[in-house]
């Protein structure tokens, strides 16, 4: 029976009906195994590796990305980091941003900068240690990385200057394309391509800036004789089609896309695909039922697809408990596991997430913005989605309210229930669903808070109540 790297390149080029391969997400999770925080973990070769060793050990994996850090190569390129004790970094300035600096002054990243000489040794000796298992090098995807270096200025620099962001595309797709190299150098399998903001634009703006760069990218990393998969996040259905058309072999989703939606695209074009166990209802706060459940609900769905890889829906929260991935494991090797899934599957615990009273919600004379999150200090689109909700608050002083409900905890679970959101991230202004997986442009949200704030006003002199 294949195992380890030799299973997942088998589903890369679908070859492999079941079972199928286990690539267990692992990031900063792998700090929480050790006890340690985020920021220190990522920062040393030793403990990165240490990590690595005890995600192999405890969850059985085909194979693991070696690092979940979208900000490597902001970093390098100027950004200044957020540390926390229990994410991934976030960026907190934008080199590009007001024209402090400009596209010429722009460098690609050298392999001895940054916190790249941290990484790539570890990436050595986990090919050394564990020939066997699929290592999946990550970078920073174009469209991501550009809003990184530029802000969300990006979303109307898009209507404004679209050359200028066709050309900052341009430079951030060789930074892939270099990394990229990096990785495989050192003894990666795979080049992952993580670019969720893709999610967060229509597809006339996805066809236009990002089809060129991810092609050229995923042409590369082909040149190379590697093989690529997409990684994207949220809601991002609308451009599926294209996405499945960028040249990947492989594209990864979460649980925003139906699977049996992204199954039937890859289909006809022949590709891989993955993801889409539940990350935080289900392997963050569920339990092994939970698990259990939404494991064999998953194989069921892609039964006899020879291309599918069992994956979580994006980098794992640090706080999963290691019982929850562990099942998964179990479910998807052990016949007798995956007999009583299938029982509990077919008479599953009652889903029932208790709503909170919202007929208090609405101020007369305050505007409420909810920003529906996985969490913004560690989710690229949710931290620029949450910026923008602040900034367009700012023209208002003392008039709108801006609140994160991140998912990662029961009250944001509850408030995503309560007010009727399906996709994250989303904004609600009052309670109604206002922005769903895109991130307008700052005139724009600035105008529809103008706009709720004067019928408030309106309101308040009839002596109605909104």
């Amino acid at each position: 029976m294949m195992r380890g790297k030799e299973l997942v390149l088998a589903a890369i080029n679908r070859e492999c009906a079941d079972p199928f391969p286990w690539v267990p997400f692992c990031g900063v999770h792998c700090a929480s195994l050790l006890g340690k925080s985020a920021a220190a973990y990522l920062h040393s070769s030793d403990l990165m590796l240490a990590g690595m060793r005890q995600a192999i050990s405890d969850y059985d994996p085909d194979g693991l990305p070696v690092i979940f850090d979208l900000q490597l190569e902001a970093e390098v390129l100027g950004c200044q980091l957020h540390w926390a004790v229990d994410n991934p970094p976030s960026v907190c300035s934008h080199p590009l941003q007001n024209h402090l600096s400009g596209l010429s002054d722009l460098v690609l990243p050298q392999s001895s900068a940054g916190r790249f000489p941290v990484l790539l040794p570890v990436i050595r000796e986990l090919r050394r240690l564990y020939p066997d298992l699929a290592l999946y090098g990550l970078c920073t995807g174009p469209l991501t990385l550009a809003l990184h270096l530029l802000g969300s200025d990006i979303f109307l620099q898009m209507y404004d200057d679209p050359a200028y962001v066709e050309e900052l595309l341009r430079f951030t797709g060789s930074c892939a394309c270099r990394v990229s190299s990096w990785y495989l150098e050192c003894g990666c399998d795979l080049i992952a391509v993580v670019d969720p903001m893709t999610s967060q634009i229509a597809p006339e703006q996805f066809q236009r800036f990002c089809s060129p760069i991810l092609r050229s990218t995923f042409d590369y990393i082909r040149q190379q004789g590697a093989k690529s998969s997409f990684f994207v996040c949220g809601h991002a259905q609308k451009n599926l089609p294209l996405m499945c058309a960028s040249g990947c072999d492989h594209i990864s989703v979460d649980e925003n896309i139906p699977l049996a939606y992204l199954r039937e695209l890859c289909q006809a074009r022949q590709l891989s695909f993955g993801g889409n166990l539940p990350l935080t209802t289900g392997l963050l706060l569920g339990d092994e039922q939970t698990n259990m459940i939404n494991t064999i609900k998953c194989l069921q769905l892609v039964a006899g697809d020879p291309g599918f890889i069992l994956a979580p829906g994006c980098d794992l929260p640090y706080a999963t408990p290691p019982k929850n991935l562990q099942v998964v494991a179990q479910v998807l090797r052990d016949p007798e596991k995956r007999r009583i899934a299938q029982q509990m599957a077919q008479n599953p615990p009652l889903e029932t997430i208790p709503k909170i009273d919202l007929s208090a919600y609405i101020e007369a004379d305050k505007v409420k913005v909810a920003v529906l999150t996985l969490d913004s200090r560690g989710c690229a689109p949710c931290q620029y989605m949450l910026a923008a909700a602040e900034a367009a608050a700012a023209v208002f002083p003392g008039q709108v309210e801006v609140q994160e409900y991140t998912i990662k905890t029961q009250e944001g679970i509850q408030m995503m229930a309560s007010l009727g959101v399906s996709n994250i991230p989303s904004i609600c202004i009052d309670r109604d669903v206002r922005f769903v997986s895109e991130i307008p442009d700052q005139p724009t949200f600035v105008e529809v808070l103008r706009q709720k704030l004067s019928q408030k006003r309106q309101a308040g002199q009839s002596g109605v109540r909104l």
